[in-house]
């Protein structure tokens, strides 16, 4: 007899291990499925060096996944989000801004966590939970939908019945692609490091993005290590000179990178692997197909500023669990998936083209287009209204 489930996730990364462990909280029987096995450790081949800020609306998210409380103590606050431009003839700050969450909530911006711990956590809650099969090492081979439910072909086993098909299986998403939808991409000709590092200067739980040319470089506050402050470190630059930076000495690298972040911190002593990562712009014409969603990279790709990413992903999972715990009887049905995509498309368009405009003027590499950025930075800053509405935007609350 085939297989059922209420729910197939196909990916097991964050985005897809949190929507599993959402679901399955609410009672959901789940089967999530990816072809990769999570790495979990810090110091294991493959750790994703990324970190996330995971903001506001994201620890909804969280709590509701039953992995909170998992998470709390490895929390480092956002407080203050700075904005530094320096884009003058010598690598100094010229403009400094700084977005301080007290202006808008008592709360901070969000908690930044590791990649890695984060899939540690979500992958033990999965554990934990009786009505969700998490089955790393298996991929989807075929998707194949009608009117009342869809079945899923696997590389492991035989396929999968469910009412409702989640791809939470990236940017070259294979059920997207066996779904039909299409997708507009653009390309920078970026890449980014990430990594993370040790400095003398305590960073204070302010998370510091630094604008000069090729693209941002960012520091997110992480707890402390070895005694340390310790941050993770994101830089976009255009591609061949991250390729350049990824092979150098660390040494060379760590007298570069002290050099780009303006020596914000003191020197920054490089204390992980650097992870290299493309940077595209990616929206899917429609975020619902027959029996399917599309969450994640599967329906978003943005560069990493404003910690837009994830979060955005979270929220697509938040929507699709309000909808399904409103009428569990009608899960995965096409009024279901509808009203996911028109409560969805808008505000990721929106973000998708605030995100390309702000990493267009990142990339400035001309004097008069970056003295236009300090400028922007300056009168955005000066309003009041318009610099809270800007927060509030960026913890996704309105």
């Amino acid at each position: 007899m085939a297989e059922t489930c209420d729910i197939l996730i196909s990916g097991g990364g964050i985005a897809g291990l949190t929507a599993a462990a959402a679901f399955g909280t609410a009672g959901f029987d789940v089967v999530c499925v990816d072809p990769a096995l999570p790495v979990t450790g810090r110091d294991e081949a493959g750790a994703d060096m990324r970190s996330t800020a995971m903001l506001q609306p994201a620890r909804r998210v969280l709590e509701a996944a039953g992995v909170w409380d998992g998470l709390a103590e490895h929390a480092a606050p956002l407080q203050v989000m700075r904005i530094i431009d320096a884009g003058g003839e010598v690598a100094a700050p010229r403009v400094v801004k700084s977005f301080d969450a007290a202006d808008i909530s008592e709360q901070p911006f969000g908690w930044n966590f590791p990649n890695w711990l984060l899939r540690r956590v979500l992958v033990a809650r999965l554990d934990a939970l009786d009505c969700v099969d998490f089955r790393p090492g298996t991929g989807t081979t075929s998707l194949f939908t009608r009117t009342g439910s869809a079945k899923v072909g696997l590389t492991e086993g035989g396929p999968v019945t469910a009412r409702l098909v989640i791809a939470a299986d990236g940017r070259g998403s294979p059920m997207r692609e066996a779904a039909g939808i299409e997708v507009s991409t653009s390309r920078y000709g970026q890449k980014a490091l990430a990594f993370a590092v040790t400095h003398p200067v305590p960073h204070d739980n302010v998370s510091t993005e630094i604008h000069r040319t090729g693209g941002p470089f960012t520091l997110v506050p992480l707890p402390d290590r070895d005694g340390m402050p310790c941050s993770a470190v994101v830089w976009m630059d255009d591609g061949p000179k991250t390729m350049a930076r990824a092979a150098a000495s660390v040494e060379d690298f760590e007298a570069e990178m002290s050099e780009r972040s303006c020596y914000q911190f003191g020197p920054l002593t490089l204390v992980t692997p650097r992870n290299v990562w493309p940077i595209i712009s990616q929206q899917a014409e429609r975020l619902s197909g027959q029996r399917l969603a599309l969450i994640a990279e599967a329906a978003h790709v943005l560069p990493p500023i404003g910690a837009q990413g994830l979060n955005m992903s979270l929220a697509d999972t938040a929507m699709l669990l309000e909808l399904a715990v409103a009428r569990p009887e009608g899960l995965g049905d096409a009024a279901m998936l509808e009203a996911y995509h028109k409560a969805r498309h808008g505000d990721v368009a929106l973000r998708v083209r605030g995100i390309d405009l702000l990493n267009r003027a990142s990339q400035a590499s001309a004097p008069l287009a970056r003295d236009a950025r300090a400028a922007g930075l300056n009168a955005l800053y000066a309003m009041a209204p318009v610099r809270k509405m800007l927060m509030q935007m960026g913890l996704g609350v309105r």
